[in-house]
């Protein structure tokens, strides 16, 4: 059982992206995952294809440890991914994207769709930090009064920032 003040607990990187994504997002999401496990954060994704499994790969041929929040009741159509080394079957559909950001220390947004964008506003919601690598840009209404994400779109920039930030969180 680990300390209840929470200090021996691993740091949690989540990984948000499409299953359908592209190879450009697969790149930039299995470098994410590689640097997270590098700095010795647990890798949590939805599980699945596509972002999800290549931030999983990255992490896992590195040594890292990964869990995917799925959402179905049991293995099938692409879940878990092979990359997942703890599956969480939720059977909850989409509603899983709530743990997957209450897991999380920092959430990570690569490209995506909408159930990325659900992520992305749960994030800001529950004040988890969001960064977005080419993902959905947000305008608040005036007054909104959270934080936004914070941007890239520069790969180079993404991983040079990341990486710091990993390294100066790595406990919690």
């Amino acid at each position: 059982m680990g300390d209840p003040a929470g200090v021996n607990q691993l740091p949690v990187l989540a990984v948000f992206g499409a299953s359908d994504a592209s190879a450009e997002e697969n790149a930039v999401a299995e470098q994410v995952g590689a640097a997270a496990a590098r700095a010795g954060w647990v890798v949590l994704t939805g599980g699945g294809p596509g972002v999800m499994e290549a931030a999983s790969r990255g992490a896992v041929e590195v040594g890292g440890l990964t869990v995917g929040i799925l959402p179905t009741s049991g293995p099938g159509g692409g879940y878990p991914n092979p990359w997942v080394l703890v599956p969480i079957y939720t059977g909850s559909g989409s509603a899983r994207n709530a743990f997957n950001v209450h897991s999380a220390n920092l959430c990570i947004a690569v490209g995506g769709g909408a159930g990325t964008l659900s992520e992305i506003a749960l994030a800001l919601k529950s004040g988890t930090p969001v960064w977005c690598w080419r993902s959905w840009t947000l305008t608040p209404p005036p007054g909104a009064g959270r934080p936004l994400p914070r941007v890239f779109d520069d790969e180079d920039e993404l991983m040079t920032v990341l990486e710091a930030e990993l390294f100066q969180r790595s406990t919690i």
